[in-house]
């Protein structure tokens, strides 16, 4: 469908003069606005039937949702959406790179755009403050970089979830995981020992910990601690979501997960899931983990298991100067494993490591992997074959025992 850019801003302008602002109006009511508009137009126009719905659906994305991204927001296969300036837009569809065909009207439509999305979540992104993370209405973790930080144009990083959380047999469906392996982890949930998830960018973390969280018996308290809230916990009547908050001009001053943690224990919660650990308030998990809040979960970023126990060691540090042997003894007694996910070449994503944590001794931290992603070969059409074997037992049963497991 081709319309002048001059003709569809006339329109536009012509509706928003008939949208009242003296008061909220609904959605059907703005549909009914935009398809009468269009209708005393459409004559001269020489518009046809799908034309005027087309065009009308393009006004309504445009008014009242996310203009062109609306299409790519309400796509299920979509999973990334990135937008480098109003004129570069890639998307991530079953885990490939594609430039997407169409762009932005003009540099102040993806202003209005971005603006949108951070009042909704109640935060501000300007040239004073011009990095946020925020989230759509569906649950969609959204990151916004403005001028001066960012050269070419605001960069808008939109990363979809699915609209119905994915279980633990969707992952065993997807071979992410052994059935083997989910037993295990099953056990180790219900008799509450302390699971953090690693991985590199992309490789399900979020993901991996909703459908972990799904085995937390649905009787407990828990308490759920997010930048941006992403995790869509199920089933569980006593839950409290808590989520950070930037400062603003308004004199709001800054909530940060170090204060929430810090506000959590306050709350007797059984379990505290840390959506993730990227900084000081690493110090604060650590020591909720070591008094007495078994069972609880959170992720972070890392090439391997190990990796994950020196981040945890740095970011510790950046909250507290403490002596490393004090840190590495925290760390032995708070986390009891660590799950370790992956992407691989084609592009699937795993579990690669179940490492438990087993002590510390002389200025180490011990380790013991339970299982492990061997790769056998790989399908003609690239795919590869592995499965997650078995490697050592778990030393640590104490809480499995007492579970009654």
């Amino acid at each position: 469908m081709y319309i002048k850019e001059e003709i569809r801003n006339e329109i536009k302008n012509c509706i928003l003069e008939r949208i009242s602002l003296s008061r909220e109006m609904s959605d059907d009511e703005v549909k009914d606005i935009i398809d009468q508009t269009i209708m005393d137009r459409a004559r001269a126009l020489c518009l046809t039937l799908p034309m005027k719905q087309a065009l009308a659906k393009e006004m309504f994305y445009s008014i009242r949702r996310l203009d062109i991204l609306e299409e790519l927001t309400d796509d299920p296969s979509v999973t990334e959406i990135m937008i480098n300036g109003k004129d570069c837009i890639f998307i991530e569809r079953a885990g490939h790179l594609l430039r997407w065909d169409k762009s932005f009207s003009s540099d102040e439509k993806l202003s209005d755009v971005i603006q949108q999305i951070v009042a909704k979540c109640n935060r501000t992104v300007n040239e004073a403050s011009p990095i946020v993370d925020a989230r759509l209405e569906n649950g969609s973790r959204v990151n916004i970089v403005l001028a001066p930080v960012a050269l070419n144009g605001p960069i808008v990083t939109i990363r979809r979830f699915p609209e119905h959380p994915i279980q633990m047999e969707d992952l065993l469906r997807f071979g992410a995981i052994s059935e083997e392996a989910v037993t295990f982890l099953k056990g180790l949930v219900v008799a509450g020992y302390n699971i953090f998830v690693s991985g590199g960018t992309g490789s399900g973390k979020t993901t991996f910990l909703n459908a972990l969280s799904d085995f937390i018996p649905k009787d407990e308290r828990l308490v759920t601690i997010e930048d941006s809230a992403e995790l869509q916990i199920q089933g569980v009547p006593n839950l409290v979501r808590l989520e950070t908050r930037n400062a603003n001009v308004e004199g709001c001053k800054e909530i940060s997960i170090r204060d929430l943690i810090r506000s959590s224990l306050r709350m007797r919660p059984d379990r505290i899931i840390v959506g993730e650990v990227r900084g000081a308030e690493a110090i604060d998990m650590v020591q909720a983990l070591n008094t007495g809040h078994d069972g609880s979960l959170s992720t972070g970023h890392a090439n391997s298991a190990a990796d994950m126990l020196a981040r945890l060691e740095t970011m510790i540090l950046m909250g507290m100067d403490l002596p490393l042997p004090a840190i590495r003894s925290q760390l032995a007694s708070g986390i009891d494993v660590i799950v370790h996910l992956g992407r691989l070449r084609d592009k699937s994503r795993k579990v690669l490591q179940i490492v438990e944590i087993l002590d510390y001794k002389d200025d180490h931290i011990n380790t013991s992997v339970l299982y492990e992603f061997n790769e056998e070969k790989e399908d003609e059409k690239g795919h590869i074959i592995g499965r997650l074997v078995p490697k050592n037992k778990l030393v640590h049963t104490e809480k499995l025992r007492a579970a009654g497991l």
